[in-house]
């Protein structure tokens, strides 16, 4: 028998109507290739460890018995918040709910940079400060691989098992012994369904000979790049070459040399879909669901017919934290259908956690309600089915294919 669950409180309700509208990825975007070589530079704190160059540094001892508190850093506008009360309503709860004081980080302005701030005490085995951070599939399979985060137990996070069967499996983390997934998305096509009634379908559609310097694609590598890939009939989440790459890459190249592509933009693609200066674009799926939340259904949002990109934002425990129990809990507690559905109201980004949906129906908010039938934050099976993880990159790959990149960019 399937069990009956609680749709969202009045309180949550209210909150959620009054700050939707807001994006982590609208925001800030540009993620992914930029600011490598900052990160790679950045020396973070000196530490006193000894011995190889290559030793991987030892987990903290756990205090968290005697020290009830957890850390959390994050990306800005990607928790459900209470512009009035200044708080962030879910985790208030809690706080309430475990005894666990909770702090919380709006630290991350983009993989790289953060990377770049604290990589130097990860590197060393030292408390960062933080007890859980939030990073993009390709940084997490960094640290992951560096040994610079803690291995979970998963016993202490049953609700792991409410996770999306997409992203159970990853192939940076077998079995998700170290990460969870905080929120996902797609990279697609969107455009103006006024002046492009007839819409869009693929990627070829945007090199239309009528959309000459309308178009807009996105600065992360794996959006734009993959995207391109997909329908070139490469499999991006497969052993793929770096012809292939290379092939996607004249074609990135021609089309800005030819003046069709307008810009390569991170966040303010956004903007310029509002302005109209970009009728068509490689763009984030939450950001259109948000786009139109606010100034009316404006905008078309498709997966390609070759195929779009997902990527996932996930939750992990720096090796050097010393409450990796409480940050345990608190990825327990967020994997609650309830909780995740608060969360997804507002984000509007792909919800990780499965019942969460059924929550959102239930809502007697009727604008809330159909949210739980919007297919880009609760995809259906067939929309999953046309969505591919751009795979990890190997050492060599990572700076060759991001110096490329940055070529044709300019940059």
């Amino acid at each position: 028998m399937t069990q009956r669950r609680r749709p969202l409180s009045p309180e949550a309700t209210a909150v959620i109507r009054a700050q939707r509208g807001f994006s982590r990825r609208s925001l800030l975007g540009g993620t992914g290739a930029l600011g490598l070589g900052a990160a790679l530079a950045a020396c973070g704190t000196a530490g006193t460890t000894t011995g190889s160059s290559d030793s991987k540094p030892a987990a903290a001892q756990d205090t968290s018995a005697k020290d009830k508190m957890v850390n959390w850093a994050n990306w800005t506008l990607y928790l459900d918040y209470d512009e009035n009360s200044k708080s962030y309503p879910t985790l208030e709860a809690f706080q309430k709910q475990t005894g666990i004081e909770a702090t919380y980080d709006e630290a991350i302005e983009d993989n790289d940079s953060y990377y770049g701030k604290i990589q130097g005490q990860l590197r060393n085995g030292q408390d960062i400060g933080k007890d859980v951070i939030v990073f993009t599939d390709y940084m997490a399979a960094r640290v992951i691989e560096q040994g610079y985060v803690q291995k979970l137990d998963l016993a202490n996070i049953p609700n792991s098992k409410n996770i999306l069967d997409n992203l159970k499996t990853v192939d940076f983390d077998s079995g998700r012994q170290h990460s969870l997934t905080w929120q996902s998305g797609y990279a697609g096509l969107a455009w103006n369904k006024e002046k492009l009634p007839q819409g869009i379908k693929s990627v070829d559609d945007l090199w239309r000979p009528s959309l000459k310097g309308r178009v807009e694609v996105l600065s992360e590598m794996r959006d734009t790049l993959g995207l391109i890939m997909l329908g070139q009939g490469v499999d991006i989440s497969g052993d793929f070459s770096s012809d292939d790459f290379g092939n996607a890459l004249d074609v990135l190249e021609k089309q800005l040399n030819e003046g069709q592509i307008r810009q390569v933009k991170g966040n303010s693609y956004k903007e310029d879909l509002i302005s109209g200066d970009a009728v068509a674009v490689i763009g984030w799926s939450g950001d259109i669901t948000q786009l139109n939340a606010e100034n009316g259904d404006k905008w078309g949002f498709v997966i390609p017919e070759a195929g779009g990109t997902l990527w996932s934002d996930n939750m992990l425990v720096p090796i050097g934290s010393p409450h990796k129990a409480n940050a345990e809990a608190l990825m327990n507690y967020y994997y609650e259908p309830e909780v995740a559905a608060e969360v997804a109201a507002y984000v509007n980004y792909i919800c990780p956690v499965k019942g969460a949906q059924d929550i959102m129906a239930a809502s007697k908010d009727k604008e809330l309600a159909a949210l739980a039938s919007n297919a880009n934050i609760f995809p259906t099976a067939a929309d999953l089915a046309k969505v591919k993880v751009f795979r990890t990159l190997k050492g060599a790959e990572q700076t060759d294919f991001t110096s490329e990149f940055q070529r044709v960019l300019g940059n």
